[in-house]
């Protein structure tokens, strides 16, 4: 339900310099989605009254790629610090109804919208003008220390490099989340100042000014210190993935699937699987794909944005991208399905066969060696070894229709455009340029000559001749 008495806030301007991207690392692939999906996702899961980013680096491409309803953007066109980037989203906070605004930063992937809720209702118990959301770390090198005052009241925040010794032994550390009484905080804004090491406006400098203003200050540690750890440069983004990957497989496992090593496996976060599939080492489960009950994913293959029905099997080094597959359908090995291919119930392809923006009927097999690309087979078709659909005539695609019940001898090639009725059979080693109409044989090569002898002959031929300075032995000359 949405709750109108909060707004939030992502920090998400930064240059992102220990990314070294051209790119804002909002922008950067984490575990199937883009790292600034994540934070998105959680504080419109919130159910504040509005959701404010502000972007600075690379600030249209962000726009574009994380804009959806519900989520405003703020333009930092200078990038002056956090508190800095409150100040240009003053004018939108103004307009807000509610009392209490979340700022969050844009790298915490981990964020669940719980946690946001719950750190909006203890900052309301507590009467505060700020609630800090704090972790506990064996090792806090790097963050802020929160300085306490009376046990419950926090009186700072200290970042590293102005830590005191004794600051620097604190486990407790900031995670960049903070809750503000809406008031409070815009009252208080213009009185943050960049006269600090790091020569910016500090968020984190309002604890000290509200404590001046004897306004209440509170921390709210998180449970899970993961949950709010930041992604700062590539090595903590794989960090975090394998810890979202992990976090997939569990929950996938309590579910009835079946991972027989899910630390080599590799399952994004949108993916779905039914119960009782069993998914291989080294498989990899992209983007939004879709798998049935009962299958069974063997080892190396890769999924990607496809649907797979029950009772698949695919066997090992198998590619699937952007597919519909139906139900009781055997895959590969070594095969390479793409591009809106469609796989009918109960079909079979092959080792080393590739599909390509085709349709495979029912009961269809394509076992061997073979390409189809923009073609259409209709149900029980028999696809032979080496068969190829000639697709492309160095301008455009063209199709090839295959209808119900057709056998393809092995070796054929299908030059499209073209079409094969039904019952019809291809002779192997065909090449088929025109129709054949249906219950039809077609027979498409040269006709087969023997010179008997031929061999003897030519040998005895070379042995009179011998070998002539400068000469090519036959079928070995450039280019034979």
């Amino acid at each position: 339900m949405v709750n109108q008495d909060f707004s939030i806030v992502i920090l998400a301007a930064g240059k992102s310099t220990r990314f070294k991207s051209k790119r804002s690392k909002l922008l950067h692939v984490l575990a199937g989605r883009l790292l600034g999906d994540y934070v998105v996702r959680a504080a419109l899961g919130a159910g504040p009254e509005s959701v404010l980013m502000v972007v600075g680096h690379d600030a249209a491409s962000v726009r574009d790629t994380l804009a959806r309803p519900g989520l405003q953007f703020v333009e930092q066109k200078q990038q002056l610090g956090t508190g800095h980037a409150l100040m240009v989203a003053r004018p939108q906070l103004e307009k807000c109804l509610g009392s209490t605004v979340v700022v969050v930063v844009g790298d915490a992937p981990l964020l669940r919208a719980e946690t946001l809720q719950a750190l909006v209702a203890a900052h309301r118990k507590a009467r505060a003008a700020a609630s800090v959301l704090t972790m506990q770390l064996a090792q806090p090198r790097g963050y802020g220390r929160i300085v306490r005052s009376g046990g419950v009241r926090v009186r700072a925040i200290v970042e590293e490099k102005l830590c005191m010794p004794a600051q620097r032994k604190i486990r407790e550390v900031s995670s960049g989340i903070l809750c503000f009484s809406r008031v409070d905080l815009l009252r208080h804004l213009d009185k943050l100042s960049d006269k600090n090491a790091q020569k910016e406006y500090l968020l984190t400098d309002l604890v000290k000014i509200f404590n001046q203003y004897r306004k209440k200050v509170v921390a709210f540690p998180v449970a899970d210190s993961r949950e709010v750890l930041g992604v700062n440069d590539r090595v903590e983004l794989a960090q975090v993935e394998r810890i979202l990957r992990m976090q997939k497989a569990e929950a996938l496992m309590r579910d009835g699937v079946t991972l027989v090593d899910p630390e080599a496996t590799y399952i994004d976060a949108g993916v779905e699987v039914g119960n009782d599939t069993v998914i291989e080492p080294g498989v990899s489960l992209l983007g939004n794909t879709r798998i049935g009950r009962d299958c069974t994913i063997r080892v190396y293959s890769t999924l990607a944005d496809s649907t797979l029905g029950d009772r698949v099997l695919v066997r090992p080094c198998t590619v699937v991208a952007g597919c519909e597959i139906g139900s009781d359908v055997v895959l590969g090995p070594f095969a390479h399905l793409r591009d809106g291919a469609v796989i009918e119930h109960d079909a079979r392809i092959g080792n080393f066969v590739e599909i390509k923006k085709s349709r495979v009927g029912q009961g269809t097999k394509a076992a061997h060696l073979t390409y189809l690309g923009d073609a259409a087979l209709g149900q029980n078709v028999n696809i032979g070894a080496g068969t190829v659909t000639c697709n492309y005539d160095g301008e455009k695609k063209n199709p090839t229709d295959i209808g119900d019940g057709v056998f393809v001898g092995s070796g054929s090639m299908l030059v499209a455009p073209l079409r094969i009725g039904d019952g019809s059979y291809v002779a192997a080693g065909s090449t088929i340029t025109e129709d054949v109409p249906p219950e039809s044989l077609a027979v498409g090569r040269a006709r087969q000559v023997n010179k008997v002898g031929w061999v003897r002959k030519h040998k005895e031929g070379n042995a009179r001749s011998g070998p002539q300075r400068g000469s090519r032995k036959t079928g070995q000359g450039p280019g034979q």
